[in-house]
């Protein structure tokens, strides 16, 4: 059994819901989505995490440290510690000709992306249209069951679990030897994003020094 540090990479699993009425909105086990019809675009199971680096929301990121592995908790989070309060600022009335110049029937709980932000319309009435662009779980309480698995020790573990959570996806090729890592990736991703991404693993694994990206063949 080891307490949870700051920097630490431990393997964990989660259920997340809403508190007010105990609807699951995220989950890393694949019985509980399929019972509550949640899809996922990275697929099921225990995910590795770096604790500090709020790879989950940010009140449950704080929540690990000086927990222990091997122990499941349950955690509770008020709105500012999870998807944010309501901004009244983020619901807008929109003229609705602009949302049907684009072929679009507006229809309230529609979820829509305007100019790269997502908004839920509200309302549709004398041509206007009423869009929230908070988050969907902006304003709610949330709580998440969680458990700690086990601390990660090795290195290409580490890097695996944070380039999965990081990227966003699974196709990911890696070797490390020595002090060297080599990404290999389906798609080129953009060189600010690899310098980035470099810096990052060599503070956070200090014993990569180098890491290399290449496109698997």
């Amino acid at each position: 059994m080891t307490i949870v540090s700051k920097n630490d990479f431990i393997e964990i699993e989660y259920t997340g819901k809403i508190k007010e009425d105990n609807e699951v909105f995220d989950t890393t086990d694949e019985k509980v989505a399929k019972e509550n019809g949640l899809e996922s675009r990275s697929g099921y199971g225990s995910v590795i995490i770096c604790v500090g680096e709020e790879q989950l929301l940010k009140g449950l990121d704080k929540n690990l440290e000086g927990k222990e592995t091997g122990k499941e908790y349950d955690i509770e989070l008020k709105p500012e510690e999870a998807f944010g309060n309501k901004n009244a600022k983020l619901i807008q009335l929109i003229p609705t000709s602009k949302f049907k110049q684009q072929n679009i029937q507006p229809m309230p709980g529609m979820q829509l992306n305007m100019d790269g932000v997502v908004g839920t319309i509200k309302t549709v009435s004398g041509g206007r249209t009423l869009v929230d662009f908070n988050h969907p779980l902006s304003g709610k309480e949330v709580s998440y069951k969680i458990k700690i698995n086990k601390k990660i020790m090795d290195d290409k573990e580490k890097l695996e679990g944070y380039l999965k959570l990081s990227l966003g996806t699974k196709e990911i090729e890696i070797e490390v030897n020595d002090s060297n890592a080599k990404i290999k990736l389906k798609k080129e991703i953009p060189k600010e994003a690899q310098e980035n991404l470099s810096k990052k693993i060599t503070e956070l694994i200090p014993n990569i020094k180098n890491v290399e990206f290449a496109i698997a063949k």
